[in-house]
Formats: structure tokens, C-alpha cells, sequence
């Protein structure tokens, strides 16, 4: 007994498709687009990284007392915090471009 094709389904399967992948391209677009900017707790470092990730730019401010180990820290203190930010981006991002698609499985 052979199977018989539901080409109606098919096509809307293959339409739906199209659409998650605009919208993934869509995304990826803005993803690297956003920036967010970021400061060290003591404010002598500053990180700009886009929601892809992407560090853009980092600025320091003045060096006047500091030693190497508080620079050291400052700029892994505002590293660490633009991973936590772009990460935020994205997810605001992804909650935004994809917030109407439902998980496939539970959980998910």
C-alpha cells in the first residue's frame, strides 16, 4: 500500500521554513548590528560589543595610579561584562524575533 503525498502540506512545510529562515538571517543582521556598552566597576574601562558578541571597541580612561594588576582586573571585570551583555542582547533579540514560534518538544 503506497503512501500518498500531501503536496498542500508539503509546500506550506516548505513555506514555513522559508519564513524561520528570513527571519534567522534577520536576526543575524541585527544581532551584529546592536551594541552595548559596558564599564568596569571602577570605571577606568569601557567595552563596546554588539549582541553577536563582537568586541567593537575598548577605551581606557587614565592610567594615573594604577598599576598593571588594576588594569589587569578593570579589563577583565568589563570583558566579563559585555559577554554577560551581549548574551542579554541576544536573548532580548531572539525573544523579539522569534517570541511568536512555539518549542517543538516541552522544555524547549
Amino acid at each position: 500500500m503506497g503512501r500518498e503525498i500531501d503536496e498542500a502540506w508539503i509546500e506550506e512545510a516548505i513555506e514555513r521554513y522559508r519564513r524561520i529562515e528570513d527571519r534567522a538571517a534577520e536576526f543575524d543582521r541585527a544581532a551584529r548590528s546592536i551594541d552595548v556598552s559596558v564599564h568596569s566597576p571602577d570605571g577606568l574601562v569601557e567595552v563596546v560589543v554588539s549582541a553577536d558578541g563582537t568586541i567593537k571597541d575598548v577605551r581606557v580612561g587614565s592610567l594615573a595610579g594604577r598599576t598593571s594588576a588594576d588594569v589587569s582586573r578593570s579589563v577583565r571585570d568589563a570583558v566579563s561584562a559585555a559577554a554577560d551583555a551581549a548574551a542579554w542582547a541576544r536573548k532580548k533579540l531572539q525573544a523579539e524575533t522569534f517570541g511568536e514560534y512555539k518549542p517543538l518538544a516541552p522544555g524547549g
